[in-house]
């Protein structure tokens, strides 16, 4: 009889210390995720990525500087069309970016990030640091 008015006692109080650990899980600070972003890349990382065949890779230039020269396997869609093709770039996979400096491709990646894209790679240095590390470009 004593264990069971001892357990009576005990139940409650045990069920509300774990339901207050559980609930303070929910609000700790520390295990939120970590707000989506871009992650800047070296032409050597995107090269890597793309011979690994990881990656879908996204040119944000014009038809013109691409027909000039853009990187193989590369899919265009200019900057100003971007929000309108989104549907055109796959969720499922990393996205490396990349435009001619790095200067659209930083906002183009700030556009996928903020519709929901969360393997976002920009390449910093874009098409002119990959042609200065020596790496094919297709005409």
């Amino acid at each position: 009889m004593r264990i069971s008015k001892l357990m009576r006692k005990i139940c409650p109080i045990a069920g509300i210390v774990i339901l207050l650990v559980a609930l303070s899980g929910c609000t700790n600070p520390a295990r939120q995720p970590e707000e989506a972003k871009q992650i800047d890349i070296t032409v050597e990382h995107g090269k890597k990525m793309i011979d690994g065949g990881e990656v879908f890779i996204l040119d944000v230039r014009t038809v013109e500087e691409y027909d000039a020269g853009h990187i193989n396997g590369s899919v265009l869609i200019p900057l100003q069309d971007l929000e309108k093709r989104l549907n055109e770039i796959p969720r499922d996979r990393k996205i490396l970016v990349y435009c001619r400096t790095g200067h659209r491709s930083t906002q183009a990646s700030e556009i996928l990030v903020k519709n929901g894209f969360t393997q976002v790679y920009n390449m910093n240095g874009g098409i002119t640091e990959w042609t200065k590390a020596g790496y094919e470009v297709i005409k």
